[in-house]
């Protein structure tokens, strides 16, 4: 879809910069140019997440660009509106959104609260823009306080543009202007667009044909369509704001399961009132605040305090409200997965839930002392457990429907793991079902664990020392809760299994012949079980071949957090320099990693969108540093016993959040795009933001430096095979 930029458009002869007399809404009819362009989702770096703490706002929006971004209703893994944008003209000469403005400041309100403000300044310096957005507690509707100043004195118009993809189909929808209400409804949901004070003039009609943005484009005006029967519709609204003499409104976009429930809706927040609402979100996220612990003395600066809070808040935005405990990973669909192709529609990633991501969001609230959260976490994750073989789905829906289907071992052994820190022994009918699942899970080419279908990264089967650090930890903490309920036979049945799981990791795992070491190192993972075979494979994403021995990453160290490896093992060390020297990158803002060699899981060299039908060996895609790898290197330092080492790491992950505190998966590494601005080393790229499993590092690390240890690592599993 277009409406990413509009620039100063030519001048047309018309006299008057002041609008027209606003004619009948909704008097024109029907919307021609049916059903109007593809629908797509906007860019993941998201600068803003936001919704009520209250369970009667199952509703919550994004910021991208200067703009509100996706909404999601009625739950988590359901964007329904694509973008509300806001359009000035002087309704002869230009005609200007608000997020092409490359003068775009968004920050956090309350440092208590996900309350955010977006300010805007025309390139031109002919106005400026600040809007507020905050969710109505009591219901599904998102509030923005606009404040619109003329910069030159001279009255301007200004056009509310909202752009609704409902129940996650943007394709199928149907749109009304009925006088200053705009509503928009498919076969379950609905949305209603209203101002305060009233829309002067409102039209619907299709994407890219008869839009109000592409009305404005050509004309400078509105024609008022009434209807738009079926398609990608767009509602416009001409606001009674011009600069001067009225500077202010307030727009409420109202969700429903029809349009009279989502125009009710809109309409009671309009009556509430922006700061009434306002001060009741605030309330809401200050009274949870109170339940969970201060942030810890190891964040030294207040920007670091406020990071700490945004972070656990945005943990907590992040549960959806009709599903306890399902946490997604990012409200976001970054690159392809946002273009609602045949491959991606409707749309899944990122907006669903990982059992893998969900442990480590889990133990971050736990850190944070949110033990209940973690707790419906565990309910969870058992709760989506797939039968009859007990494997947790590879990622689901909020209402636990499966997504992709894959098996990934390490995601059916967390929940294991997070079950015995929380003391779970009611859990122990789903953790056995679970634990045998490990033992007993062989692949379709007749492999049987440690192998698994495929690693953590998502992206290759074999034997990964990520994926088999899970697994025995699973297995030792499965024990455990066996002996609670009196089932010792099992529980010596999984330490046997973990016993013989370890021994084998050596010969899986460890290369003694590879070509980046001479001494022995972990690789990556290897096809066939011999970390000594020059087995090659194809790294996926656009990347290319290589032998098995010649690919490394930094999931070895999960065998040290989880307490299999002692922190000086030999090989671990070694491990780390290797990686070091092959994967990792210092930026201005601290050094981080690639998930592995030559990983190919981002953007283009151009940064333009990943992409991942590219032919194999093209290398085009490249994969940037992933911070939240500089959080998992500062709990093996601290678990090594260098504190000071550890803090560093923490102060360089916080270094990477946006102005308003939200966290990448990815930052630009050392082959950033050339020649265009906002390419920097350590810098956010377009990838999924926020993602939680970044924020729940950065709160997780914040605690364990606090602690000067590791602090979610399970005392059982280090006992079992480090000692007590």
């Amino acid at each position: 879809m277009r409406k990413v930029l509009l620039p100063a458009l030519a001048t047309l002869l018309v006299t008057s910069l002041v609008p027209a007399v606003a004619t009948a809404a909704g008097s024109g009819g029907e919307a021609p140019g049916a059903p109007g362009t593809h629908p797509s989702w906007l860019p993941a770096d998201k600068t803003g997440f936001g919704t009520a703490r209250e369970a009667g706002s199952d509703i919550w929006f994004t910021l991208q660009a200067g703009r509100m971004s996706e909404v999601y209703y009625p739950d988590l893994s359901t964007p329904s509106v694509r973008s509300l944008e806001l359009v000035v003209s002087d309704g002869r000469s230009f005609a200007t959104v608000d997020s092409s403005a490359r003068a775009q400041q968004v920050r956090r309100v309350d440092s208590g609260s996900l309350t955010y403000e977006q300010t805007i300044t025309d390139d031109q310096h002919r106005w400026r823009l600040r809007k507020t957005y905050v969710t109505d507690p009591a219901r599904a509707s998102v509030l923005v306080d606009v404040d619109f100043t003329s910069l030159t004195g001279r009255p301007y118009q200004l056009y509310a543009v909202a752009d609704p993809d409902l129940t996650n189909d943007g394709s199928d929808d149907s749109a009304r202007a009925s006088g200053p209400l705009l509503t928009a409804n498919d076969a379950k949901t609905a949305a209603a667009l209203t101002a305060a004070p009233s829309f002067t003039s409102t039209t619907v009609g299709y994407d890219g044909a008869s839009d109000g943005i592409t009305q404005l484009t050509k004309t400078r005006r509105l024609t008022p369509y009434a209807s738009a029967s079926k398609g990608n519709v767009v509602l416009t609204g001409q606001t009674a704001a011009d600069g001067v003499r009225s500077r202010h409104v307030t727009l409420a976009l109202g969700m429903g399961a029809n349009s009279s429930a989502a125009a009710a809706n809109a309409q009671a927040s309009q009556r509430r009132g922006f700061r009434d609402a306002e001060r009741a979100y605030d309330r809401g996220w200050a009274g949870y605040l109170r339940t969970v612990s201060r942030p810890p003395s190891s964040l030294k600066t207040g920007s670091e305090r406020d990071l700490y809070t945004a972070s656990v808040l945005t943990l907590a935005a992040s549960e959806d409200k009709h599903h306890p405990g399902a946490f997604i990973a990012s409200p976001s669909m970054p690159w392809r997965f946002g273009n609602n192709d045949p491959a991606y529609s409707p749309s899944g990633t990122y907006h669903l839930v990982w059992p893998r991501d969900l442990y480590q969001i889990a133990t971050g609230l736990l850190a944070a002392g949110d033990r209940a959260a973690a707790n419906r976490s565990a309910d969870y994750l058992f709760g989506t457990q797939q039968l009859p073989d007990g494997h947790l789905p590879q990622n689901s829906n909020v209402d636990g429907k499966p997504y992709w289907t894959s098996v990934q071992l390490d995601e059916t052994a967390f929940p294991i793991v997070l079950a015995q820190q929380l003391g779970r022994a009611d859990l122990w009918p789903g953790v056995k079902k679970a634990a045998d699942f490990l033992l007993d899970y062989r692949a379709d080419n007749g492999k049987a664990s440690p192998y698994t279908q495929q690693e953590r990264w998502e992206e290759q089967d074999g034997y990964s020392p990520s994926t088999i650090a899970a697994v025995l930890a699973g297995l030792v903490c499965a024990a455990d809760l066996a002996s609670r309920n009196g089932a010792a036979a099992d529980a010596r049945r999984y330490l046997a299994a973990a016993d013989a799981f370890k021994a084998g990791l050596a010969k899986q795992t460890i290369t003694t012949n590879g070509p980046l070491s001479k001494d022995p190192y972990f690789v990556r993972l290897t096809k066939d079980g011999d970390a000594n075979a020059g087995t090659k494979y194809n790294l996926g994403n656009s990347s290319v071949t290589m032998d098995q021995r010649a690919v490394t990453d930094a999931g070895f160290l999960e065998l040290v957090r989880l307490g299999v490896y002692a922190p000086d093992d030999p090989v671990i060390r070694n491990s780390v320099k290797v990686t070091d020297a092959d994967i990792s990158y210092t930026t201005p803002n601290g050094q981080f990693w690639h998930r592995y060699t030559k990983d190919g899981y981002g953007e283009q060299a151009d940064g333009s969108p990943w992409d991942y039908t590219f032919p194999s060996e093209s290398r085009t895609t490249f994969g940037r540093l992933w911070p939240l790898l500089a959080g998992e290197r500062g709990e093996y330092e601290l678990a090594a016993g260098d504190r000071a080492a550890a803090a560093g790491r923490l102060r360089d992950l916080g270094r990477v959040a946006s102005s308003a505190d939200t966290m990448p998966e990815q930052v630009w590494d050392e082959n950033p795009p050339s020649g265009e601005p906002g390419f920097a080393p350590g810098t956010p790229t377009g990838s999924a933001t926020p993602l939680a499993w970044t924020h729940a590092q950065y709160v997780r690390l914040a605690w364990a430096v606090r602690d000067g240890s590791v602090i979610e690592q399970p005392a059982v599993v280090r006992c079992h095979f480090l000692g007590c």
